[in-house]
């Protein structure tokens, strides 16, 4: 049996302001006489979402800015009440799904983990075997007398990150949280998940922007848009079709607003292009084919000792390679006027995907005078044999097996 079942689940919100006392008595005796009403336009966050999680499972949800994501896990959460269908949730849950969540303000740290404990219906006794781990993880040992309310953002997730992960719940619900805090408590948090996960068969969700850490962590991902469920299915097949899909609204958007930044006070693009070694323009290479850039600029002032720098990064923004001038070709003046420009790489060994070019320009001072991002987006073919886990690496290195 299922520890979590969604079934046709829709929730409408209306939009709009608030209706004027006017329309208000209209529409009442509109309905008394059984007259239309002028009702406000109707949005549907979710619309007949449909799916069952199995004890112990560890699912992604992703989807772009306004799908639905924070929406549904409201409604797992028992927040929010469903305009239709149902939400069966057989067991305990530990929400901990927006910054301050659960979380009341006026309490001191201290009473927060007794109250959320309380709400949970974690006996008191528990919870005051668990108060020094409690405390411990959330490094808050000298805080935790004093009220919410004066702690900063990252330390209010940080008390409620260690409240929702130490109460033994059966279901933790989690929202965009891994990423607050230092460095140091982010790793914290991932270690704890893979202990909830790995050791203590918990079920969670996991909602996040970060689609190389639901790739990572999770066994199964929903794909949500617009309120639907469009994908359900293992991670690497649902993170890949998010990708393209988040690529061609990329690529949409740039055709709508003619390009990215080209301009500077200093250059400005006049094109750039990938070529091949016969010199055609092409948009994608093989894993291991070199890289070719042609660009054409044109210098509106005249720099002295420049540094060029052109590099590669993911659509999501992981810088990939950058190579310099300075490191390689010292430049001692850009004249004003036109300059053609050609880049190599000689070997691209990244797996199968969409990549984008980057460029940046530094005068003599190193002031970063120009930065330009997404300037050319390029593929990387797949090969007729790649891994069947292509999540778990970036780059295709040549390799020998020798089995004895």
């Amino acid at each position: 049996m299922p520890i979590i079942e969604v079934n046709h689940l829709t929730k409408e919100y209306q939009l709009g302001h608030l209706t004027s006392l006017k329309d208000t008595a209209l529409n009442a005796l509109r309905r008394m006489t059984l007259q239309p009403t002028q009702e406000r336009e109707k949005f549907k966050a979710l619309d007949d979402v449909n799916f069952h999680i199995k004890e112990g499972e560890v699912v992604g949800i992703i989807g772009h800015n306004g799908a639905g994501k924070s929406t549904l896990l409201k409604h797992l959460a028992n927040i929010s009440k469903p305009t239709k269908g149902e939400v069966i949730v057989r067991g305990s849950v530990a929400p901990l799904i927006e910054v301050g969540a659960g979380v009341n303000p006026e309490l001191t740290g201290r009473e927060n983990i007794f109250l959320n404990a309380a709400i949970l219906g974690i006996p008191k006794k528990v919870v005051k075997q668990k108060l020094d781990e409690i405390i411990e993880f959330s490094e808050l040992e000298q805080f935790i007398d004093t009220p919410v309310k004066r702690y900063s953002s990252g330390m209010t997730v940080k008390l409620g990150f260690s409240i929702a992960t130490s109460m033994d719940a059966d279901i933790l619900i989690i929202d965009e949280v891994l990423a607050v805090g230092d460095l140091a408590f982010q790793r914290k948090c991932f270690d704890r998940m893979e202990e909830l996960i790995n050791k203590k068969g918990k079920t969670v969700l996991l909602v996040s922007h970060n689609i190389r850490q639901v790739a990572r962590m999770c066994t199964r991902v929903i794909l949500i848009d617009h309120g639907k469920v469009t994908q359900d299915d293992n991670p690497t097949k649902v993170c890949n079709i998010f990708y393209k899909e988040n690529n061609q609204r990329i690529l949409s958007s740039i055709k709508k607003n003619n390009s990215p930044n080209f301009k500077s006070d200093s250059i400005e693009i006049i094109e750039i292009k990938i070529v091949s070694k016969d010199n055609k323009v092409i948009n994608s290479i093989l894993p291991g084919d070199p890289l070719r850039i042609k660009l054409k600029i044109n210098v509106l002032r005249e720099l002295k000792k420049p540094e060029l720098v052109i590099g590669t990064h993911t659509t999501d923004f992981i810088y990939l390679t950058a190579s310099s001038t300075e490191a390689e070709n010292p430049i001692d003046k850009l004249d004003k006027g036109i300059h053609n420009i050609t880049f190599e790489h000689e070997t691209y060994p990244l797996k199968s995907g969409n990549y984008a070019v980057r460029l940046l320009l530094f005068d003599r001072n190193r002031n970063n005078i120009f930065l330009g991002e997404n300037l050319l987006f390029f593929s990387v073919k797949q090969l007729t044999k790649e891994s069947k886990e292509p999540t778990s690496r970036i780059i295709n290195i040549k390799s020998s097996w020798k089995i004895i």
